[in-house]
């Protein structure tokens, strides 16, 4: 009996141990899954926080952008779109409440009745009556209306032989039928002072003219292209002024010509100033200006690295400074004075 007892009992023990060994074993698995799912969530989270980085840098870029200017970027200000408003119509000047218009404390530059007579006198005016009502009672009150008589005018030119029966044609009309210099005056002004194309300084003249100008985009050019070759010895008056400072200033507007970008830069001090018409800002289209290889001051310029090959010495513009540390408060929330 004391043999079956121990048998039993190691049974029973073998029985526990194998148990034991079981449990451990699932104790170990489970282990092994626990560390696993441990692993996956740390990874998901180092994942999510990878992801949630790149929304913030991708967040603070795209506010950057929205946030850019041309107070605190080199943006032109027809970029503005502050409050929602259209390009160009941004006003950041700062608001004085006085009412729009002419001011109590200005002079007033409306024409006088009596500069009005003058001008009638002087026979610089075209001077017309009108009468509203019975002339008869030979009582009346004048009241003036000042206006422009906008009309085609054609002058027919007759050259007439010389005594050898040889007719000596000026250059200007070689042609049989030109243009005259009232109309060249105005396509060079508008070109020039009010930025237009040339196709829409043609429609406005031929408007102007109740479409009998018959004016094309083509002459609107050559109008403008032998302005640029009378100029020149202007222009080289100038940049002979020019040469003559010790500071010279200089700065490049993005243009479009046919679709491509384009420059015009500037030489300019404080009574003059000099435009060139450049393809690129890189060295060797500056080259090309004759202006900058003879100039021996200073150049201020924002910060051009081609710009400082000319010249014996450099100033930076702070306006671009101001551009970025207005920007640097815009981003930042730290306030700050920058002018």
């Amino acid at each position: 009996m004391g043999g079956n007892y121990e048998k039993s009992m190691y049974n029973q023990i073998m029985e526990v141990m194998a148990r034991l060994d079981a449990v451990e074993q699932d104790l170990y698995t489970e282990k092994i899954e626990h560390k696993n799912d441990v692993d996956r969530l740390n990874a998901k989270i180092d994942s999510l926080e990878h992801e949630n980085q790149l929304l913030k840098d991708g967040n603070a870029r795209l506010r950057s952008i929205i946030n850019n200017d041309s107070a605190n970027t080199s943006l032109p200000p027809s970029t503005d779109r502050k409050g929602g408003k259209p390009a160009n119509t941004y006003n950041s000047c700062e608001h004085t409440g006085r009412k729009a218009g002419g001011q109590k404390v200005h002079k007033g530059a409306t024409l006088t009745k009596s500069e009005v007579e003058e001008k009638i006198k002087s026979g610089k005016c075209k001077h017309e009556i009108r009468e509203i009502g019975d002339s008869a009672s030979r009582k009346y009150v004048t009241k003036y209306v000042v206006d422009l008589d906008v009309a085609p005018l054609v002058t027919e030119i007759h050259i007439y032989a010389d005594e050898n029966g040889k007719f000596n044609i000026p250059e200007e009309y070689r042609s049989d039928v030109v243009y005259g210099a009232n109309v060249k005056t105005l396509a060079a002004v508008l070109y020039s002072e009010g930025v237009m194309s040339d196709d829409r300084i043609a429609a406005f003249l031929n408007t102007a003219s109740n479409d009998e100008l018959g004016l094309s985009a083509g002459s609107i050019y050559g109008f403008c292209k032998k302005l640029a070759g009378n100029a020149e010895n202007s222009i080289r008056n100038l940049e002979g002024e020019l040469l003559n400072h010790e500071v010279v200033l200089t700065d490049a507007t993005t243009v479009t010509v046919n679709g491509e970008q384009n420059y015009v830069r500037n030489f300019s001090i404080e009574k003059a100033v000099v435009y060139r018409a450049m393809k690129s800002k890189a060295i060797d289209a500056l080259k090309k200006i004759d202006f900058l290889e003879k100039f021996s001051g200073v150049l201020v310029h924002g910060h051009e690295t081609a710009l400082y090959h000319f010249g014996t010495g450099h100033g930076e513009c702070n306006v671009h400074i101001i551009r970025y540390l207005r920007k640097n408060t815009e981003e930042t929330g730290i306030n700050g004075q920058w002018g």
